[in-house]
């Protein structure tokens, strides 16, 4: 991979690179929709990602260059114009690294070449955006010699996203993706930023990922809708109960004061944050104890809520989740992302592996009319230098 890699920023660049990083995708294992409600998620880091080759220039230039859009060509960018614009494409991602870093006081006097080559498939739900951030950050970083606490690139990662690109998002994406480790998911709470590893080793089993190849467009989705549904929601319960987030709640708690929110559709909405933020609790236990059926029963249980309190998975999430859940040798199965498209994850034993693949891609087909794909996820590490 390198070697190509390698070889198409010479043909590109007409030089050689100097460094090389690597930055995952994530998966969130369950815990979805509750980051913004001040609730905890679970994600980890997996081995497919963005790579990044980079060399240093010596004018005020940066150039960009994606393999994944050759025909975009190299995009020229000049230091000290690196205001959003909708016709730079994927390039905002990385531009808005760089220009929340100079507005931070970091010190970037000099360009790059940059070649990106993602593995993670387009649109697919698994973070492509936040790991161009956390790469462009490390690498930004690394070679002007910044020395940025990685903490700091997590949290930069995320106000690119909500004040650069426009997308009201929370921190998991960038917090699993920057502080993950190999064989281990994390247990985040949003609100603290309070973190635990805990061990994500299957055994006979392995993490499928399912994509629907729906594209998600995460900011033209109904993602801030929800947000702002579960904010009515928590303004209500503030007035007779002393919280500031939905997920201070136990379920117990919300059980007890759910009458004060008056719409039915929002009271749904506060009942899957709460509910999924104590089942990110449970699998924590269940992936430490090594009981992996209860951990596939709670990813049956996230989905279930997510379809019909949460109203974020669709048909195409639907139909996998539905095929997956049924086949032998599957403890649990559940969408993962924002929802809207995108990809389920679901729990096979590896002697099935082959089977499920055909069995969901030939139910999902027949039913959506296009193809699924299917990938093996490992846990892996967060993003890195190589060279």
């Amino acid at each position: 991979m390198l070697t190509k890699l390698r070889q198409t920023f010479l043909d590109v660049f007409k030089e050689k690179n100097d460094s090389e990083y690597f930055s995952p995708g994530r998966i969130n294992l369950i815990g979805e929709h509750t980051d913004y409600n001040g609730g905890n998620v679970f994600p980890a880091a997996i081995t497919i990602g963005t790579y990044g080759l980079v060399r240093r220039r010596d004018d005020e230039l940066i150039r960009f260059y994606s393999m994944n859009f050759p025909d975009i060509g190299v995009k020229d960018i000049k230091l000290s114009e690196l205001e959003y614009k909708e016709e730079d494409d994927w390039t905002n991602y990385p531009k808005g690294v760089i220009y929340l870093l100079k507005q931070s006081g970091y010190d970037i006097r000099h360009g790059f070449d940059i070649l990106f080559y993602g593995t993670i498939p387009n649109g697919a739900g698994l973070s492509s955006s936040a790991s161009i951030e956390l790469l462009t950050g490390l690498i930004l970083s690394d070679e002007c010699g910044l020395n940025i606490p990685r903490l700091d690139l997590v949290k930069l990662g995320q106000k690119v996203e909500n004040n650069y690109i426009g997308v009201n998002s929370g921190i998991m994406d960038q917090f699993g993706i920057g502080m993950g480790e190999e064989n281990n998911a994390i247990l985040l709470n949003t609100n603290t930023l309070d973190y635990d590893l805990v061990p994500a080793v299957f055994g006979e089993y392995v993490i499928m990922i399912m994509n629907t190849n729906k594209r998600r467009e995460l900011a033209d989705s109904k993602y801030n809708e929800r947000r702002s549904e579960c904010e009515g929601a928590l303004k209500q319960l503030q007035k007779h109960v002393d919280i500031k987030t939905l997920c201070d709640l136990s379920v117990a708690e919300f059980n007890e004061n759910s009458q004060y929110i008056d719409n039915e559709t929002v009271r749904k909405r506060a009942k899957h944050a709460i509910t999924e933020n104590e089942r990110t609790l449970e699998a924590k236990k269940a992936l430490t104890d090594g009981d992996l059926e209860t951990f596939g029963k709670l990813l049956n249980a996230s989905h279930e809520s997510l379809k019909n309190d949460y109203d974020v998975t669709g048909i195409e999430l639907d139909t996998l989740v539905d095929y997956a859940q049924k086949q032998p040798g599957v403890l649990g199965a559940r969408m993962t992302g924002a929802g809207f498209g995108g990809c389920a994850i679901a729990l096979v034993n590896k002697d099935n592996v082959d089977s499920f693949e055909e069995v969901v891609g030939n139910g999902y087909k027949e039913k959506i009319g296009y193809a699924a794909d299917f990938y093996e996820a490992s846990i892996g590490d967060g993003t890195r230098k190589l060279s």
